[in-house]
């Protein structure tokens, strides 16, 4: 027989138990306790049963005595009953030598085995055995068992107390009742909360449930105060990020799960509040809040400093509440491109947490008030492979617009995206037939119709009043969102000027703007200023001093060119890092 299961749950208790049962005298069902067989398993000085350690009694030799010792009748008993704890601790040899005398056993000689990490025994050894898995302890069980020793010892332990310490046990009885003898031998009659955060060092669960909610709630003060108090008292940081990661990993769970209780094994108190602290959010920023614990958690492993490490954890999570589903985003976005802005959804609020939270404020553009005024134009990243077609332009000749007509065309179809070119000649058509009319002016302005009443003057656009002297350093932030090693180059032009529907950019050093002058980079540089100046710029890199790359044998220019060395600035975007330090003396090479 092999007995698998975690630590604690009482597999080496079992295979006693078992060895009771076959030597017991009185022959019944269960055995008795009485007889001497019994009673001399319970003293452990039974000559016919064999304990063995197989973590240290693990080799060849063992293994070739102990079947050396099966060979004789038993001395007292019916049979010979052995036990090897941890039997997957056993060498491979040793599995070896034990696995003939397991297909074909003596009949007096009853092998049982215990282990928990049965996965490490061999599979021509488990072939040969009956399996028996044992289950973790459910938490209510090892409650009212832990609840039971304490009354016998007189002991006075309180229902919170009692749930800690039915936590930290995790299904193992053996660990359950190490903690509840040390917390004995110190707290006296009375047990409460307090003790055993000063004798265990452990943390009571509802502190998890407050930094969980101040993190969602993104209030990092808060969190920070609490993870600041528990560092204070000694608390292991990685012991207590993983218990916050449980606590977030439980209120996933009764999110999403009809019956949280046979998944979660924690107590009725602590299940409603989970319960109720998870429905003031969504499943969408719980999921996020497990996800970067989890990955919070793997890197404080290996951390040196996991204080730290925790820290910025909290920084990322108070950033979850936020979160809005991408449905809603979808169905915004739809709105606006069908021209029906009054139609928008209105923004989801910000998910509250049991104190009450503001309010997320989600800056949109204002809706038009009625479908008479023009709409705001719709910005198309340069980027995108499909643009929209361009509107034809309009006939400066068709002065009179056509008579209204019924149009049963839902208000979807009808809307269309206003054309800036077509916006500009409309303004300009009176003038051009003004100039070109042999009329005189004022038959010339009678004869013109006067614009339909439907249309409104055009906004300027705020993006074509850029100018480049005033905004390049607005520009350079720009680029350096999707080019960092560009927007240090930009930075370092000694002029700059818009001459002719140009964009030059001069430099006294060459060697500063040989990687801008390649032919990718400066088809990249013109769409950017050309997406952001909102005009049809023409980029050129201008160098003066071109003698300036003669003497590269200098310290100073030779230190110029390292930074800007291809190679650096490759290493630079890759790594996402900043010169420091330059060093080109003997030692340094």
């Amino acid at each position: 027989m092999i007995f698998s299961g975690v630590r604690g749950v009482g597999k080496t208790t079992i295979a006693r138990i078992m060895a009771k049962a076959l030597n017991c005298h009185n022959q019944d069902e269960a055995p008795c306790d009485h007889c001497p067989s019994c009673q001399a398993i319970v003293a452990g000085n039974a000559m016919d049963l064999h304990e063995i350690d197989g973590a240290s009694n693990r080799g060849i030799q063992e293994i070739r005595d102990l079947k050396e010792n099966i060979r004789f009748m038993p001395a007292q008993e019916r049979f010979k009953v052995v036990i090897i704890d941890e039997v997957h601790m056993l060498t491979t040899e040793a599995f070896n030598a034990l696995l003939k005398t397991l297909e074909e056993p003596p009949e007096h000689v009853f092998f049982m085995f215990a282990t928990t990490e049965i996965h490490k025994v061999p599979v021509t050894i488990l072939s040969r055995c009956q399996r028996y898995e044992l289950k973790r302890i459910p938490f209510k069980r090892l409650h009212e068992f832990f609840a039971s020793i304490a009354e016998r010892e007189g002991v006075t332990i309180s229902q919170p107390a009692l749930d800690i310490i039915a936590g930290e046990a995790d299904g193992s009885v053996r660990d359950g009742l190490s903690l509840l003898d040390q917390i004995f031998s110190f707290g006296g009659e009375t047990v409460t909360e307090e003790d055993l955060r000063l004798v265990l060092g452990l943390v009571d669960r509802r502190l998890f449930a407050k930094i969980t909610a101040s993190l969602l709630a993104a209030d990092l003060p808060a969190a920070l105060s609490l993870l600041n108090e528990t560092y204070s008292q000694g608390m292991d940081l990685k012991r207590f990020a993983q218990g916050l990661l449980f606590f977030c990993r439980a209120l996933l769970i009764s999110k999403t799960s009809k019956a949280p209780a046979e998944i979660l094994d924690i107590s009725d108190q602590e299940l409603a509040l989970v319960t109720e602290l998870a429905g003031h959010y969504s499943l969408e920023s719980l999921g996020s809040v497990f996800t970067l614990m989890l990955k919070g958690v793997e890197e404080m492993q290996y951390a040196a400093h996991p204080r730290m490490v925790l820290e910025i954890l909290f920084v990322k999570l108070v950033q979850v509440g936020s979160i809005v589903p991408v449905t809603a985003l979808i169905s915004r976005l739809d709105a606006l491109l069908a021209g029906h802005p009054e139609q928008l959804p209105a923004p989801a609020a910000r998910e509250s947490s049991p104190e009450g939270l503001p309010p997320v404020n989600v800056t949109s553009r204002p809706a038009s008030p009625s479908p008479e005024k023009t709409q705001p134009p719709i910005t198309v990243e340069a980027s995108q492979p499909a643009r929209p077609k361009p509107t034809p332009p309009v006939n400066p000749a068709a002065a009179t617009p056509p008579p209204p007509t019924s149009d049963s065309r839902p208000p979807a179809q009808k809307a269309t995206i206003p054309n800036p070119a077509a916006t500009m000649i409309a303004a300009n058509a009176p003038k051009t037939q003004e100039n070109n009319s042999p009329t005189p002016p004022a038959v010339a302005k009678a004869d013109v119709a006067p614009p339909p009443p439907n249309t409104a003057p055009a906004r300027p656009d705020p993006l074509s009043t850029r100018d480049v002297q005033r905004d390049w350093d607005t520009f350079i932030s720009h680029v350096h969102e999707r080019k960092p090693w560009m927007s240090g180059t930009l930075a370092q032009a000694d002029q700059v000027k818009e001459e002719a529907g140009a964009l030059v950019i001069f430099y006294d050093d060459p060697s500063i703007c040989h990687m801008l002058q390649g032919t990718d980079h400066l088809k990249l540089l013109t769409e950017l200023a050309q997406d952001f100046f909102q005009k049809g710029l023409v980029v050129r890199i201008i160098a003066r001093g071109e003698g300036a790359g003669e003497t590269l044998g200098q310290p100073q220019e030779e230190r110029r060119a390292l930074s800007n060395d291809p190679r650096v600035q490759i290493a630079l975007e890759v790594l996402g890092g900043q010169i420091t330090g330059i060093r080109t003396g003997p030692q340094s090479r």
